[in-house]
């Protein structure tokens, strides 16, 4: 029973990952798209044997990561493009 909803699990997510990949490429996976891999994980483990903590603290310091990184990206990126602007005027 418990191979059967893991590999299961392990299908659904793959199956998700790969219609997003096929669709626009990996760059367009994004926090919606790993909370809903997160639901559909927890809602199909197996309730006497779910997922191991530390596996669920080392998921979510990841995609902690991933998303000050992407915040971090983009706040210099604007910063690129003001220092830009103001280069043109003075230029």
């Amino acid at each position: 029973m418990t191979t059967a909803v893991t590999n299961t699990t392990a299908t659904n997510a793959a199956t998700t990952a790969k219609t997003a990949t096929d669709k626009s490429g990996w760059g367009s996976l994004g926090a919606g798209d790993f909370l809903q891999l997160l639901t559909t994980q927890l809602k199909n483990q197996d309730p006497t044997q779910p997922v191991d903590n530390s596996q669920m603290v080392a998921q979510l310091a990841q995609f902690s990561t991933l998303s000050n990184s992407t915040d971090m990206a983009a706040t210099l990126k604007t910063i690129s493009d003001q220092l830009a602007t103001l280069n043109s005027k003075f230029a």
